[in-house]
Formats: structure tokens, sequence, C-alpha cells
């Protein structure tokens, strides 16, 4: 797997990964997803380029040869701290190492490239699997909350109100 910073002509390919990755049908493939809890888009191709622009984010693509198989963004905290977020992996390919590898060159990234002295995520509280898979590989939940954008669709829309954020974080 090689990592590389997306570039505006990756947002095509990228945009069907993370909206297969996250929700319809072809996430279910997966063995996470947040199909069941939003319906809509992940994000859109404008979000993307938005991210791709912005000097303090990183969008980190994974490549098996030609084939794009995961990405993940990587940001610039206010604090110095580095945010996590976007993970996302072709989910005919999930629960084969590919996730674990690509959040591990996200972190290496952020310690070596933006110095971040931590990484920080925001996950759907009601997404135990995915938060527990990342507690086991050294996060940890802060008790911290923040609000999900329950009347944004850009971001999707939600098929129950309760929905939240939980922060985690880790030591780099």
């Amino acid at each position: 797997m090689n990592l590389r910073p997306a570039t505006p002509d990756d947002i095509p390919a990228l945009h069907r990964l993370v909206e297969s990755a996250y929700r319809g049908e072809t996430a279910k493939k997966g063995w996470t997803h947040e199909a069941d809890l939003l319906g809509g888009q992940r994000t859109d191709a404008d979000g993307l380029a938005e991210i791709i622009a912005e000097p303090d984010k990183t969008l980190l693509l994974a490549l098996e040869g030609a084939a794009l198989v995961g990405c993940v963004l990587v940001a610039r905290q206010a604090d110095g701290s580095a945010y996590l977020g976007m993970l996302s992996v072709d989910p005919e390919r999930q629960a084969g190492g590919l996730g674990r590898r690509l959040m591990a060159g996200a972190e290496a990234f952020a310690a070596q490239t933006l110095k971040a002295p931590r990484m920080e995520m925001t996950v759907i509280r009601q997404r135990a699997e995915l938060i527990a898979w990342y507690e086991r590989r050294g996060y940890a939940l802060t008790g911290e909350t923040q609000p999900f954008p329950l009347n944004d669709e850009r971001f999707g829309l939600p098929k129950r109100r309760d929905l939240e954020f939980v922060v985690l974080t880790k030591a780099l």
C-alpha cells in the first residue's frame, strides 16, 4: 500500500470510495458503516475539493498499484494536535488490515509532518463496534461529546434524532 496526498484530479474516484464505504447497500458489504443510521450522502465533490484546498488538511490516499482502496483525512488543529477523519476502506477490502495500516500511516504523518503530540477523532456514539476497534488501537474516549449536524443534508439524512459524536484521543 502506498500513501499520497489527494489532488483535485482524484475527487471523482475519492467521492465514489467514501460514499461506498459509508452509505447505501455497498457500505453494508463491509464490517462497519453508517448506512443503518444515515441515508443520503456522506460528502460531495465540493466538500472534498474544499478539504484538498485547505492548507491545514491532507487527504491521504491508499493505493494498491493504481487502485484507490482507502483514504483518511489528517488535519492540523489550532492547539497543535491532529484530527483524524473520513477513514474509508473499500468495503470489498475491509477486515484485511488495510484500515489499520491506513490509520498507522495517518498517525505517522501527523507525528512526523505536523509534529502533532496527539491525534483526536470523533465517532458517532451509536457505532459501538467502531469505537471498540479504535480503542483496541490505543484511542481512548475523553468523555466529551459533540452534536451531530442533524439538519445539514451535506452530512447525511439521519434515520434517528439522537445521533451525537464522542471524542477519542491518542498520544502520538
